[in-house]
């Protein structure tokens, strides 16, 4: 069974619109990632602020 230069050009596109789906997908799954990433560095941020308020307010006291 021989292929035309129609249906290799068609097989061609399909493909290359697969490949385009298919990253679109993974670049979703890495942004979902990457922003519970940053979720976590804000918390981490926001108790090691509290920390260091804590710690410059006994400071204060201290003098």
């Amino acid at each position: 069974m021989a292929f035309g230069v129609q249906e290799i050009t068609l097989a061609i596109i399909i493909g290359t619109l697969a490949a385009i789906v298919y990253s679109l997908r993974i670049l979703v799954l890495m942004e979902r990632r990457i922003a519970r990433i940053e979720m976590h560095i804000e918390r981490v941020v926001d108790k090691l602020v509290k920390e260091e308020i804590k710690i410059e307010r006994s400071m204060r006291r201290r003098r």
